[in-house]
């Protein structure tokens, strides 16, 4: 059984970021780049079906500029087998994404493929469920739980109102969420067979996708400092309070 998996380079979560001067996006200039968080919960379930021996062939995937290989080789150490890099300066939203993958997936004939929920940066939540629609397959997203037996995988899903178990036949989509495992760091030695392990190089135009703008960023701004709070001397005044200040009762 193969496996595909697609990761994303994003900025380090334990960095705060900053804007340009002119508002127009984050600068990114000589900021900590990583594997987007919810990635690596794939990248390691994907390891994991592996060692149970559910899976016999891992790839990973991955779109964006030359350093996003970075992210690929920590892929490989971290298990898997080998990775694709589509190659591109610009930036692609989700529906391309959703395409260049597809293409990818013809190409590899994988009988699942795991991505991240969402990524940290965009946190569009869209890619998975477009592709699952490309591919005409099943599709089980917000994974707490993956189980995979013969010619299905059953997944067990984080929603509002709890649990929800669906059980698809493969080839399925899997998009992880946080509660599915802990990702494993990877090991030194990891890291330099890792250098040696096939990464294979592509363009948008090799999957015969053009990339297109379908949603214009006009401006970003940082979020509103919070106020500080006030402590009350009785629940009279905190009741008054929010009822007529806050607004809330």
């Amino acid at each position: 059984m193969k496996i595909l998996v697609a990761v994303k380079r994003v900025i380090d979560y334990n960095v705060k970021p900053r804007l340009k001067a002119d508002n127009s996006d984050v600068d990114l200039t000589n900021l900590k780049m990583a594997m987007n968080p919810f990635c690596e919960i794939a990248v390691e379930e994907a390891v994991r079906l592996k060692e149970r021996g559910v899976a016999t062939e891992l790839v990973s995937v991955t779109i964006g500029p030359k350093a996003a290989q970075e992210q690929l080789r920590t892929s490989l150490a971290l298990g898997i087998d080998r990775a694709i890099h589509i190659e591109t300066e610009e930036a692609a939203q989700p529906l391309d994404v959703a395409k260049l993958l597809k293409g990818v997936v013809d190409a590899e004939q994988p009988q699942l493929v795991i991505l991240g929920k969402q990524s940290i940066d965009g946190d569009n939540n869209q890619t998975g469920q477009m592709l699952a629609t490309l591919m005409n397959v099943g599709q089980g997203t917000f994974a707490s739980e993956v189980a995979v037996e013969g010619d299905k995988v059953t997944v067990t899903r984080e929603i509002d109102g709890g649990l929800q178990t669906v059980q698809l036949n493969l080839p399925a989509v899997v998009t992880t969420d946080l509660r599915l495992n802990e990702p494993r760091y990877a090991s030194l030695p990891n890291i330099m067979k890792a250098k040696k392990k096939p990464l294979e190089t592509k363009t948008p135009a090799d999957y015969g996708v053009t990339l297109k703008t379908y949603v214009q960023q006009t401006q970003v701004a940082p979020p509103a400092e919070r106020q500080g709070g006030v402590k009350v001397d009785s629940v009279a005044t905190l009741v008054d309070k929010l009822k007529n200040e806050a607004k809330v009762i």
